[in-house]
């Protein structure tokens, strides 16, 4: 008798339970459905509008501020992988302070380009669609980032080297560059001839993205970043 009362418990707890997990799951998509109900199509993609042009304002005017390559270790231009045996072996020769001068300078040429690269994001922004934003909505901590980056790369490259070129020119890394190299070749068999603007384009391009994709993630999870009432509201009750 005693084992029958047992078994009719043991019975009778796993069916509560097992209801009331459905209960929970009823309610859960119930009030993911509740929260998405006032998100119009208009307001998700004003939300990421707001949400890219909030990162990229944030983005460029930090890096374009004195030292924002330079003192951020996170993008912060070095010498390219190709050129390292170059650099350990005029730091041999006790050339140290030109490498560092070609270094600081191509940091410098970047925080300067970057002042101007704001508007460019502004295109690629506006034609955002409503498949775009919901696929973005509900995408990973990077979505909008790496759709603004697919838009733009090689739009934001073939504007930016230019401006870069002058950067190099104006910050002196150029003359370092070659310098740098001039140097070197006296000690090598196997000259080395690096597209300087290339490659510092293609590393300030990394390092605005990076930044911008970090703002997202910000907007994205932190209450205090969702700075204006329609991220609060895309964001907040995603």
């Amino acid at each position: 008798m005693k084992k029958i009362l047992l078994l009719v418990t043991l019975f009778s707890v796993s069916v509560n339970a097992a209801r009331s997990q459905v209960l929970k799951d009823v309610l859960n998509k119930v009030t993911k459905s509740t929260q998405g109900s006032n998100l119009s199509n208009d307001d998700i993609v004003s939300g990421l509008k707001e949400a890219l042009r909030v990162g990229t304002d944030s983005s460029t005017k930090k890096l374009s501020k004195m030292d924002g390559f330079f003192k951020d270790a996170a993008v912060k231009i070095l010498m390219p992988e190709e050129a390292k045996k170059v650099e350990r072996t005029l730091r041999n020769f006790g050339m140290g302070n030109l490498v560092d001068k070609a270094i600081l300078s191509m940091n410098r040429a970047a925080e300067d380009a970057a002042s101007g690269v704001g508007t460019i994001f502004w295109d690629a922004i506006r034609q955002m669609s409503i498949t775009d934003g919901l696929k973005i909505l509900r995408g990973g901590d990077y979505a909008a980032t790496d759709y603004l980056k697919s838009m733009t790369t090689k739009q934001l490259t073939e504007k930016f080297r230019p401006v870069i070129e002058t950067s190099l020119a104006k910050t002196e890394a150029t003359k370092y560059w070659k310098d740098l190299f001039t140097a070197y070749n006296r000690f090598s068999k196997d000259p080395v001839n690096t597209d300087l603007t290339a490659y510092v384009t293609e590393r300030a391009l990394a390092g605005l993205f990076l930044q911008i994709g970090q703002q997202e993630q910000k907007i994205r999870k932190d209450p205090a970043a969702q700075v204006t009432d329609i991220l609060k509201k895309v964001f907040g009750s995603k």
